[in-house]
């Protein structure tokens, strides 16, 4: 049944549209990486502030406050074109290895932040002027930038591996039909 989906997904005319088109889907992927850029720069503000590596002269209730909607909406652009790409190539994305990992990955971030949230985020009042966060707020702060970094390497070997491993596909990085 999900391949079916995949398949329909896959099949749909506006991923047809995009794999067809020679501007669209790199423009949707150069919205994908800025949106992605945003993401992790403002998690990385927020995360270095917990680790009390940056803007340590400012709460860090202040530094969260003022990146969270640049996140979220960084996150949204980033989901939705990644949705888009992913409609392009939906069977073999979905057996591909590292986009797998990438997503285990993301779960995984978002899993971090509620674990933030039930520790160190529920006692931010007692500690919002500190050079750094308490120990589980530093240890969530510093998961969450691995699993940032890790994600976006995943992102990258997505495009330049086949379904279910590592070797690099030559046909796809250099597609001369796409020139």
């Amino acid at each position: 049944m999900i391949a079916a989906l995949l398949g329909s997904l896959e099949s749909s005319g506006l991923a047809t549209w995009l794999r067809a088109s020679l501007y669209a889907f790199p423009l949707i992927e150069s919205f994908h990486v800025l949106g992605l850029t945003m993401v992790f720069g403002t998690i990385a503000i927020v995360d270095l502030r917990l680790l009390g590596l940056a803007s340590v002269r400012r709460p860090f209730a202040a530094v969260a406050s003022d990146l969270t909607s640049w996140t979220w909406a960084a996150f949204a652009l980033t989901v939705s074109t990644g949705m888009l790409m992913f409609s392009t190539n939906a069977v073999a994305y979905s057996q591909n290895v590292q986009f797998r990992i990438k997503m285990a990955l993301l779960v995984l971030a978002g899993i971090n932040l509620m674990a933030f949230h039930a520790t160190a985020g529920r006692s931010v009042q007692r500690w919002n002027t500190e050079k750094a966060a308490p120990l589980a707020g530093r240890l969530t702060g510093g998961f969450s930038l691995l699993l940032w970094i890790a994600v976006i390497f995943l992102g990258r070997w997505v495009g330049f591996t086949r379904g279910t491993d590592v070797t690099p596909d030559i046909e796809m990085i250099i597609d001369l039909n796409r020139f």
